[in-house]
């Protein structure tokens, strides 16, 4: 079962979110071999993606993931609220969403102007 935690993007900023993944008895999930995605949507019904985030581990056998949106990225995405989630999938072939909810993007007023 997914866990469900909100998220406050500044737009126009880099983003990222380190992620522990625990397994059903609440021990760290060991991520070795596991693949990772997520995206972000202005609502679960959007036919597309307002951000796809670049999902790393450099510490799998930790159980940590690292989701992350470039500033180009942010600043693209329109502010309010939109929904988020975050699958694994095992060198199995197995997906399990380990984490979903919401993201609020804050608007800037500068965004990159002089």
């Amino acid at each position: 079962m997914a866990i469900y935690s909100n998220l406050t993007v500044d737009q126009g900023s880099p983003f990222s979110a380190t992620i522990t993944v625990n397994d059903d008895s609440g021990n760290v999930k060991n991520l070795t071999g596991f693949t990772y995605a997520a995206k972000a949507k202005r609502t679960y019904e959007s036919e597309t993606a307002s951000a796809v985030f670049v999902c790393s581990s450099t510490l799998g056998v930790n159980g940590q993931l690292t989701i992350t949106l470039i500033d180009s990225v942010t600043k693209a995405m329109a502010p309010g609220i939109h929904v988020y989630d975050v699958e694994i999938t095992s060198g199995g072939g197995e997906t399990t969403r380990v984490v979903e909810g919401q993201i609020e993007v804050t608007p800037g007023v500068t965004l990159g102007a002089s």
